[in-house]
């Protein structure tokens, strides 16, 4: 997950910033793990591995998220390299 900070979560996170881990176990109850969070501040803020069960979990959790107003996501999904390899031999 890719997420840009609105107005909003600047504004936010500028006068709370434990605000961005309190947002962890919010996750973790959705059936999803963090693998590693990273700061960027560029085109998107932050860079966030999560683990979820399917893309189902992960598009409900963006979407979640989002509607909070103080963060905009891009949600690549990415499958295991293994897994690709055997779906491109099996064609």
């Amino acid at each position: 997950m890719e997420p840009k900070l609105t107005e909003r979560g600047r504004d936010r996170i500028k006068h709370d910033p434990d605000r961005i881990m309190q947002v962890n176990p919010e996750i973790e109850e959705q059936d999803c793990c963090i693998v590693s969070q990273n700061t960027r501040l560029g085109r998107y803020d932050f860079a966030t591995l999560i683990e979820t069960p399917d893309c189902a979990h992960m598009s409900r959790f963006a979407v979640n998220l989002d509607a909070r107003g103080t963060i905009e996501t891009e949600t690549p999904s990415a499958e295991p390299t293994e897994l690709f390899i055997e779906v491109m031999k099996g064609q």
